[in-house]
């Protein structure tokens, strides 16, 4: 759901509303009443958590209730509370257990944690056959989630800026991509930025890991960067990731003042073309075209261009499941929350909506994903090998970087508009860091 969709205003907890994850729950962590049918069909109530609040407030969320309370008589209610910064009120929660029935699986529980928080549904082999990237949180044979879309990673823009400035053509390297937004500012055709970090709310910069992999056509990045001390050297995925991050802010090619970004502004922003460009995975489409229509301009402004990079002449570009949904292990009304589950991933539509590929193996593509993907190669991650399913976060813990945490790229940011470190500075004491971290864990 992404994060990475992704988070909107606060929404108050909304009865009868129903989305994708998590939310605060009555006694035993749930919703739910208990009042489970002989035969084990869904009844009762359940809570559910999103970080959508924009489909919570526009009542898209209400459809989907009223639909699976349709095809369920039986079930008497769902609740959702729609949270803005979900990650972390989820987390805040989750040291108790009331977080819900059904909720989006935060990336901040690691695999070995999965069967503290989570509900298994089924064998990783079984689930597998079924759905699309079932890895992602999968764990010593088990899985805890299913993606609720698939997302494919690459750069939102808005075409209409581009072509007015005269670029027409993808750049092909992070060079060619700096070239070109360097070329819209001079053209003065996006007034706010050529490219928008939203530093202020911080998620949005952990889009950019949707290059990692595409950066090197390679599926095992991230298998081969536990074996790696220097994983921050130039041409690796994290290398061109985080250095043109730097470049792009040392060469004034981002807003004033990241510290003011605004992530429900800058999806104005992007559809009226202040913005040029975002660097967001596919879910965010939908939201910016919905965004230039609301400011009276075209959906068709906006579209979509691979990571600038090519391995042997092609673009690739990583697909992946967005948000997990997952039960909470506490919740006494699994029936009904499994039977969300599977609704929503095989009926309600919510992938198409989204202008997503469905998690379900044969599921559709969303014509507004077809011309992209007939100029990339997808490619999928590996998982870990069995019994290293949580090194890579044991290792990311451990060294102090946590690359899922904002303040990662947050400190980039903040070096290259000072001025205080370069960009070979920082990547000396990231890779430092990150030695110190497999030292530690393989001790």
């Amino acid at each position: 759901m992404f994060l990475p969709q992704r988070r909107a205003r606060v929404a108050a907890a909304s009865a009868a509303l129903t989305v994708l994850a998590l939310t605060a729950a009555c006694s035993g962590g749930g919703s739910g009443s208990g009042q489970q049918s002989a035969d084990g069909e869904p009844s009762g109530e359940i809570t559910v958590l999103t970080w959508r609040t924009d489909l919570v407030e526009d009542g898209t969320f209400d459809e989907y209730v009223e639909q699976f309370k349709e095809k369920y008589p039986d079930v008497t209610d769902v609740t959702v509370e729609a949270l803005t910064d979900y990650a972390g009120e989820v987390k805040t929660r989750m040291n108790t257990d009331e977080y819900g029935d059904v909720l989006a699986i935060p990336g901040s529980v690691t695999p070995d944690q999965y069967e503290q928080f989570f509900e298994p549904l089924g064998s990783q082999e079984e689930m597998a056959e079924k759905y699309s990237w079932i890895n992602d949180k999968s764990f010593e044979g088990q899985s805890y989630g299913i993606p609720v879309v698939g997302n494919v990673q690459g750069i939102v823009y808005n075409k209409r800026v581009w072509e007015e400035a005269g670029v027409t053509d993808f750049p092909t390297t992070p060079e060619e991509f700096l070239e070109d937004l360097q070329t819209i500012k001079d053209a003065g055709v996006a007034e706010v930025a050529p490219l928008y970090t939203n530093y202020k709310d911080g998620w949005p910069l952990s889009q950019w890991d949707g290059w990692l992999g595409a950066v090197t056509a390679d599926p095992d990045w991230k298998n081969k960067m536990v074996e790696s001390d220097e994983p921050w050297a130039e041409g690796t995925d994290y290398g061109v990731v985080d250095g043109t991050i730097y470049d792009a802010v040392a060469q004034e090619l981002v807003e004033a003042d990241p510290t003011t970004t605004n992530w429900e502004e800058s999806k104005r922003l992007l559809g009226t073309g202040q913005v040029a460009t975002m660097v967001l995975g596919s879910w965010a489409i939908p939201q910016m075209q919905a965004a230039a229509e609301d400011a009276g301009e075209s959906a068709d402004d906006i579209a979509y261009m691979p990571v600038p990079v090519q391995v042997d002449g092609t673009f690739h570009a990583v697909a992946g499941g967005d948000y997990n949904l997952g039960i909470n292990v506490n919740s006494d009304n699994k029936v009904t929350a499994r039977a969300w589950i599977d609704w929503f991933n095989e009926e309600s539509g919510y992938s198409e909506s989204q202008v997503g590929l469905s998690p379900l193996k044969d599921g559709p593509v969303p014509a507004a994903l077809e011309g992209f993907m007939d100029q990339v190669e997808l490619i999928t991650l590996n998982p870990a090998p069995e019994g290293e399913e949580s090194l890579f976060a044991d290792i990311d813990t451990a060294s102090g970087i946590v690359t899922t945490d904002p303040k990662f790229r947050q400190a980039t940011i903040d070096a290259a508009r000072s001025g205080a470190k370069t960009k070979q500075q920082i990547f000396e004491e990231l890779n430092t860091a990150w030695a110190e971290g497999r030292a530690e864990v393989g001790d």
